[in-house]
């Protein structure tokens, strides 16, 4: 099918600018090739996107130090600046980000082959983010705009910023989820050291100005390249404050673990799951065939959110079994911009050979795939497997996919599930399909102390961002969400007095001549 002419990639963009200090600095150095696995042409390879700069330990360093400048011990402009000034930073950015979304979504569909109406709304969707973070900190700081009294002793109590943030986004949502991090921490007085994930990278590329005439020089600084290039050297020099990081455990501790006081360290880590559905003998089994399928199936898989393992009931899996993998043939493949598109090509190439070894594994320990396309290759896509009946023993029950394969597991037992949920590393999110009451109720108890969300007969997801974002175990860290997001990125500090005519009479003249920022009771409107 014939690519639309506002899609096309007429040349590659060679990103050959970074963000340092608050300058756009031209990179002379080594580059690295973006390509997408969609192709371009009529016999299929892989389309040569762009470039981008491929830095190393230098830059790092560099970006560190500007960062560290800017936050100067906390007496830096930016996280001394008046809260009412942050925010009007942010302000300026957002309109100027909104500006660029045509470009973001093209390269969003491009470079992770997400659809065109998944693009636009995850752009829309962090647009909005923005604008909630915004309006949320506004009323922390109204709520804050106060003293306390206690045993004589008065208290000013505001929440403040933690110093230099190093934030790492994934591939799967790399504009949301990484600003998701990103703008909480700028906003709260942080500065900020940001690499884009390995895919997804080249959509910073249109924001790389709005960053720079936004935010005051080292507050962001943005570099390109390999994690293990740029965020290792930075971390070894003990001067990170927080690890804001999207992605897998095993980075994680990797990076932590390069820290010399890790006990300094805060983090804020969004990491891997294997989220279940659990279906009761009851469920509505039309309502979770489409909710399953939308939980094990949107954007092939690729969400931290995704179900990657389906409980079914012995008394409902073969009715199950038999419309979902119907349902899952009848879905679309196509490019993102086709209409209607429900599976598009899988941007890590190797991808495809990976789901093709488990399901390998899988058949040859006694599953069967139920859909008759379950396994099809394509250049850049495998089809979905529903596989059945699927053992603690098989590579797909252990390992999180992250990519288009069903396992499904039966049981009789409710007791089965739970105890495997319970011995699982990962400890996010469940989906819970029934009816009775008397049977769901009990589950909700155990439930929500093994995961932090129970979606009753819906499938898993992060949204609505104003409710809380985490999980236990090896999924998460800290908790992201609008509310909750600006607290991960700042801590509780305050100004206390005793009530004495000395203390009163400092304290009304600090508010009378507004010559402190910290000590305010100025109402933001």
């Amino acid at each position: 099918m014939a690519i639309p002419s506002e899609y096309k990639i007429t040349e590659p963009l060679n990103q050959k600018t970074f963000l340092l200090n608050g300058e756009l600095r031209e990179w002379t150095g080594n580059v690295s090739k973006v390509y997408s696995t969609i192709s371009s042409t009529d016999t299929y390879e892989p389309t040569l996107l762009g470039s981008i700069p491929d830095m190393g330990e230098k830059e790092a360093l560099e970006a560190l130090n500007a960062a560290s400048g800017a936050y100067n011990n906390g007496q830096g402009a930016w996280p001394t600046m008046l809260v009412r000034d942050r925010i009007a930073c942010m302000e300026v950015f957002v309109e100027k980000m909104k500006t660029k979304r045509e470009e973001v979504v093209k390269l969003l569909m491009w470079e992770i082959g997400k659809s065109l109406p998944d693009s636009q709304k995850e752009f829309d969707r962090t647009v909005e983010y923005i604008y909630d973070t915004i309006e949320d900190y506004k009323q922390m700081d109204r709520d804050a705009a106060k003293f306390q009294k206690h045993d004589g002793v008065y208290a000013h109590i505001k929440r403040g910023p933690l110093g230099v943030v190093l934030c790492l986004g994934p591939y799967n949502y790399p504009l949301n989820e990484t600003f998701a991090l990103l703008i909480p921490a700028i906003i709260m007085g942080n500065t900020t050291i940001f690499k884009p994930a390995k895919h997804g990278v080249l959509l910073i590329t249109p924001l790389l100005d709005a960053f720079k005439s936004s935010f005051p020089k080292g507050v962001v600084n943005i570099l390109f390249g390999r994690g293990r290039a740029v965020a290792s050297p930075i971390m070894k020099t003990g001067k990170v404050d927080v690890l804001a990081l999207i992605g897998n455990s095993k980075s994680a501790n990797a990076l932590q673990n390069q820290h010399p006081k890790s006990n300094r360290l805060r983090l804020v880590l969004g990491l891997e799951a294997k989220n279940p559905a659990i279906i009761l003998p009851d469920a509505d089994l039309s309502l979770t065939v489409d909710e399953c399928l939308a939980g094990t199936l949107s954007f092939n898989g690729q969400r931290c959110t995704a179900l990657k393992v389906v409980y079914a009931h012995e008394n409902i899996v073969d009715g199950f079994n038999a419309q979902f993998a119907e349902r899952v043939d009848n879905m679309k493949f196509g490019n993102p911009w086709e209409e209607g598109v429900q599976l598009t090509p899988l941007p890590e190439p190797g991808k495809p050979d990976y789901i093709q070894e488990l399901i390998d594994d899988a058949v040859a320990k006694g599953a069967k795939v139920l859909n008759k396309k379950g396994g099809k290759r394509f250049d850049n896509y495998i089809w979905p497997a529903v596989l059945y009946p699927v053992t603690k023993d098989m590579r797909v029950y252990q390992e999180e996919q992250f990519g288009p394969i069903i396992p499904i597991v039966p049981f009789t037992d409710i007791d089965e599930p739970l105890n495997d949920m319970a011995e699982s590393n990962y400890g996010q999110q469940v989906s819970l399909f029934g009816k009775d009451v008397y049977a769901v109720a009990p589950l909700i108890e155990t439930l929500v102390n093994l995961v932090c969300r129970v979606n009753l007969n819906s499938s898993c997801q992060r949204g609505p961002d104003v409710y809380p974002f985490t999980g236990r175990k090896d999924s998460a860290q800290s908790t992201l969400s609008v509310h909750d997001a600006l607290r991960s990125f700042s801590i509780r500090t305050f100004v206390a007095f005793k009530d004495n005519e000395l203390n009163t009479e400092i304290v009304e003249k600090l508010l009378e001549t507004k010559l402190s920022n910290f000590v305010s009771t100025d109402y933001i409107l």
